[in-house]
């Protein structure tokens, strides 16, 4: 094992990298003030922007869901990417409690569609939607009208997406890319697989040994690093220690 360079942190668990971070607000079409922060680069303009989408509120989910904290902790910094994360309608985080209730993902159509507009007012360049678990269900019943670069899925459980939702992502240009863990608790890769079948341009990444929730350093930089051979492969190889 190599020694770690003098004067130099390992990037690994909750560490913040620099960015210029801003907490903001969301306004949707039905009244509400969603609560959320925007991470940049600290001295660059961002490549391009990811929109996430936190996995299931009653499940726990919120914007700190610790693959989307840590993609608004590092990517900024190693890959010059802007990250807007926000909690869907009726969520808490540290950050504050987002107006209105649990949609069922019927209603966070609106979120989302405030996300986009928020990402229209702010010229943020090069928009994916980063949606993980129920933020996938988000993504494909919801996102299929805005022009993004493209959409990244962290196991997708296709828990409320019909058939019909899916399929209508076949005309789709924008690329679409599934990362489905070997021992997902909703969608394995041969299932995925099937399901998917109606969107034929679709990318899926099967990852061996992975799980629904990424836990753990190895899963989290395998995610990362999957996320910027998308928006910015140039980036990559992502480091794993940080000197600056």
């Amino acid at each position: 094992m190599s020694a770690q360079p003098l004067g130099s942190t390992e990037i690994r668990g909750g560490i913040e990298l620099p960015a210029r971070r801003e907490n903001i607000e969301l306004h949707t079409s039905d009244g509400l003030i969603l609560v959320g922060e925007l991470a940049l680069p600290l001295s660059t303009p961002p490549v391009a922007t990811l929109v996430t989408l936190h996995p299931l509120p009653t499940a726990g989910g919120f914007m700190d869901s610790h693959i989307l904290r840590k993609s608004a902790a590092r990517l900024p910094a190693l890959a010059d990417v802007a990250v807007l994360r926000f909690n869907f309608r009726g969520v808490t985080s540290p950050r504050g409690t987002s107006q209105g209730k649990f949609g069922n993902g019927v209603d966070e159509a609106r979120d989302l569609d405030a996300a986009m507009q928020f990402v229209r007012e702010r010229n943020l360049p090069n928009p994916w939607l980063l949606g993980w678990s129920f933020g996938t269900d988000v993504v494909l019943t919801h996102g299929r009208e805005y022009p993004v670069a493209g959409v990244i899925m962290l196991s997708p459980p296709l828990r409320t997406t019909t058939e019909a939702e899916l399929a209508a992502w076949a005309g789709s240009a924008a690329p679409l890319v599934a990362l489905i863990p070997e021992f997902d608790d909703y969608l394995r890769p041969v299932e995925a697989a099937r399901r998917f079948a109606a969107i034929p341009r679709i990318e899926l990444v099967a990852v061996d040994g992975g799980r629904h929730l990424w836990v753990g350093e190895e899963q989290t930089y395998r995610v990362l690093t999957e996320i910027v051979a998308r928006v910015n492969p140039a980036a990559l190889p992502l480091p794993t220690t940080w000197t600056g």
